[in-house]
């Protein structure tokens, strides 16, 4: 990937390298594959190839996911349940059909309260049903935020939230990282999940940033998180 960024090799190579992987069972490649896609899903998504590298997610993170599936099994290990949580969220922000509609139903059971999700699945579900989602998912996930009792889960949810696409729903989201209801500190998390989910999210953030810089920079100063929101 690196000689590709550099233009000495073509990305295409990197893609066939990528494929050669799909059976591969260790989280640790995974994650770096994942990482790697997310790097040129994000150079993509400002031209007209972003569906296919979509597509192209779909393929190769498909037959991993349907043999880890949504549940654990007997002698798993910490490393599958950070796998499958990876390979989940990944599936269900690319639009995998399967994985969008088990998202939604099992989201659906746990705001009912029928079955609560455990915390490995909490965070790819969450980012699926926001990133195809309306403003009642956007509502629902923020209800969720007030209600929640364990900073943990405020903090999960509000690094997913930017996964909304609607421009609109995009400027409630950045508005509310600057509420009462995010700690000063998370702000970033929450401005930074924006910027990194979209092309739309990306430009919605820098202007929001710029046209708030001077409650930013008076909150942070000269603090390491005033860094850390430039470079997100």
């Amino acid at each position: 990937l690196s000689q590709a960024r550099a233009g000495i090799i073509s990305t295409v190579e990197v893609l066939k390298v990528m494929e050669a992987f799909v059976n591969e069972p260790n989280y640790t490649v995974w994650s770096d594959l994942s990482c790697n896609l997310g790097i040129l899903s994000t150079l993509l998504s400002h031209t007209d190839f972003y569906e296919e590298i979509q597509v192209f997610v779909k393929d190769v993170f498909s037959p991993i996911g349907e043999r880890l599936g949504w549940d654990p099994k007997p002698g798993e290990g910490h490393l599958d349940a950070l796998l499958r949580g990876l390979v989940l969220g990944k599936l269900g922000k690319a639009g995998h059909k399967a994985t969008l509609e088990e998202a939604r139903r099992r989201f659906k059971d746990h705001v009912e309260g029928k079955h609560i999700l455990s915390a490995d699945l909490r965070s790819p579900v969450y980012v699926t049903i926001l990133k195809h989602g309306d403003s009642a998912t956007l509502d629902t996930m923020l209800k969720l935020h007030k209600q929640a009792d364990m900073q943990e889960e405020k903090n999960r949810i509000e690094r997913v939230l930017g996964a909304i696409s609607q421009p609109e729903l995009i400027q409630k989201v950045l508005t509310f990282a600057l509420s009462e209801e995010v700690r000063p500190q998370d702000t970033v998390s929450v401005i930074g999940g924006v910027a990194g989910s979209s092309k739309q999210g990306r430009k919605a953030a820098w202007k929001f940033v710029r046209d708030n810089w001077e409650e930013l920079y008076n909150r942070y100063q000269g603090g390491f998180l005033i860094s850390r929101l430039i470079k997100v």
